[in-house]
């Protein structure tokens, strides 16, 4: 062998083992797990959610970090620029992160070549809710109202997410004329339609669930393919001949691509167990959504089908947010 194989064999030998060591004492300090939205939303709720699950696994604190703004990717690009050692991690719905994001922003990474998959955390639904003043119950009650009156309702959504894409599918397939109001996440959203401002929005069941049965909103249809235990009387979208399709919200967590196997192994490891623990099921349960457990391997491939499915909702709704 020669000198210079010598030295990259001992390199190598050397990187393996450090990876491996950092794996062993993983983690050592505090996790950082950036959340692309304000608090208040279906990302934020389901990341603290995990974050609670993790810190007691762990024994370290699993620091919440809301960095909002741009449909999820001001926050996308502070993990893309961060240490691939398993220390910052992203709280991320598959559709927006790789579906959606690179169509509509100048994204100046590649999300499937900057983030690793580390594990899906929970699956939550979509849920069309209003406040409780408006004259329509229902999907086809509210079509009828809307097209009787074009441009009086309006809607809020953060820009070039799930529930923005569902809006203007519903819009285009009712062929209603309904206002969006643009905001940066749902919390705000939520404040906006129980005090009135704004009389419709689709968020998460996670977040919208609890303020129907509170009387504060009032659930109008459900993007699902059958109706939920929770409201058996609330209809679905695709009984109603509007949609053809459920859209879900697979949440999940990524970390920098590069990180070494074995902390992303141990993450995965840590996230399923505290998924299987009674406190994090009963936290999920509390909120109607059930958790998804899967290997790095498995939600790579959740990715591969959402992140194509989401792209052609972009070419239907014509959405564009950056020229």
């Amino acid at each position: 062998m020669s000198g210079y194989r010598f030295i990259l064999c001992i390199g190598l030998l050397l990187a393996a083992a450090a990876a491996s060591a950092q794996a062993q004492g993983y983690p050592s300090k505090p996790v950082k797990l950036v959340v692309p939205f304000p608090a208040g939303g279906p990302t934020d709720t389901a990341a603290r959610v995990i974050a609670r699950g993790l810190q007691a696994t762990f024994g370290q604190s699993i620091v919440i970090e809301n960095i909002a703004g741009a449909g999820g990717t001001l926050g996308a690009r502070n993990v893309a620029a961060a240490a691939p050692d398993g220390y910052t991690l992203m709280m991320v719905s598959a559709s927006n992160t790789f579906g959606t994001q690179p169509l509509l922003y100048r994204l100046d990474f590649d999300p499937l070549k900057t983030f690793a998959p580390v594990a899906t955390v929970v699956t939550d639904k979509q849920i069309m809710v209003a406040n409780p003043s408006v004259p329509f119950r229902t999907a086809p009650e509210l079509v009828r109202y809307a097209k009787a009156n074009p441009g009086k309702l309006n809607y809020g959504a953060a820009i070039g997410i799930g529930p923005h894409f569902i809006m203007e599918l519903f819009k285009i397939r009712t062929g209603t004329r309904i206002v969006h109001v643009p905001y940066r996440g749902s919390g705000p959203i939520i404040a906006d339609v129980i005090g009135g401002q704004i009389q419709l929005m689709m968020s998460g069941k996670s977040v919208l669930l609890p303020h129907v049965r509170a009387g504060k909103m009032r659930a109008i249809s459900v993007s699902a393919s059958r109706r939920w235990p929770e409201l058996p009387d609330v209809g679905t979208l695709i009984e109603a001949g509007i949609m053809d399709a459920a859209y879900d919200t697979i949440f999940g967590i990524v970390t920098p691509m590069g990180t070494p196997a074995d902390v992303i192994a141990t993450l995965n490891g840590a996230i399923n167990g505290a998924l299987r623990t009674a406190e994090v099921q009963a936290a999920f349960a509390k909120l109607g959504i059930e958790p998804t457990i899967t290997t790095p391997q498995e939600f790579a491939k959740i990715v591969a089908v959402e992140g194509p499915r989401w792209a052609e909702v972009v070419r239907l709704t014509g959405i564009k947010v950056e020229k």
